[in-house]
């Protein structure tokens, strides 16, 4: 009888031993899984032999070629995360046809966005289902531009946000983005918002050490190949270790163009 009962220990460690986990972590989304189950090496049974859904067992067929991993037994909310364990024979794998759909999407719908005069550009979301980051861009220079990132709560209910700009003056373009798993983003509307800044001017058109800003701006630095040599926020740039020759300058909400000496 011991020798019966170490046999099955063995043969239970080796079986053990000889097994993969295939491991998916993500948030649930409202949709379930389909694996694709092929037959063990050794041709008897198939593959998977076991899944576990936040360590729980489920209650799944997997004694088929292709079997659905049914969230709908473990009382989970949209955006609750989710671990799912597919345990199989080591000499085989099973192949998950849609891991996507535990990967957060952009869902969020806007609620209202608004700029104070303080600088505070501030958006109310609604309807989101996965913890994603929201990009800020402002419209400067003729395009579209990042000027920060916000951490998305993921929630349903109304979700509030606030980042800090940094005007230009006149007519002022705000929008946010998210990009989900699908790499494609989606944007919301712009906020527009008029600036009481003044203009800002530069000089000198042919500069030597520093190029000087009436004001404090946001600015860009652009050889004559369109490669960026310089950017920040100030009054002015230096320029001493740039080469002679033409180069293209963003600031405030302009374009224009300086000599390097």
């Amino acid at each position: 009888m011991k020798q019966i009962l170490t046999t099955l220990l063995v043969a239970l460690f080796a079986f053990q031993v000889n097994a993969g986990v295939i491991v998916l972590e993500g948030h649930y989304q409202g949709k379930n899984l389909y694996v694709q189950n092929p037959f063990a090496g050794s041709g008897v049974g198939f593959c998977t032999f076991e899944v576990t859904i936040n360590g729980e067992v489920t209650t799944d067929e997997v004694n088929s070629s292709a079997f659905e991993i049914d969230f709908a037994n473990f009382q989970l909310k949209v955006g609750d995360p989710v671990i799912v364990k597919i345990k199989h024979k080591d000499d085989c794998k099973p192949k998950v046809l849609n891991p996507e759909v535990l990967k957060p999407k952009s869902t969020f719908e806007i609620v209202s966005m608004d700029v104070s005069k303080d600088g505070s550009f501030t958006w109310v979301t609604k309807n989101e289902t996965g913890k994603l980051a929201y990009i800020v861009e402002q419209y400067r220079w003729n395009k579209w531009i990042k000027v920060g990132e916000v951490d998305g709560n993921g929630s349903a209910e109304d979700n509030k946000y606030e980042f800090k700009i940094t005007p230009h003056s006149g007519e002022n373009k705000f929008r946010v983005k998210q990009v989900d798993y699908s790499s494609k983003p989606r944007y919301s509307q712009a906020s527009r918002y008029i600036s009481t800044l003044g203009e800002v001017s530069f000089s000198p058109i042919k500069a030597k050490d520093f190029v000087t800003f009436t004001g404090e701006t946001l600015f860009e630095v652009y050889d004559s190949f369109g490669n960026i040599v310089k950017k920040g926020f100030g009054e002015k740039v230096d320029v001493t270790n740039l080469k002679k020759g033409i180069y293209y300058l963003n600031y405030d909400n302009k374009t224009d163009t300086f000599v390097k000496k």
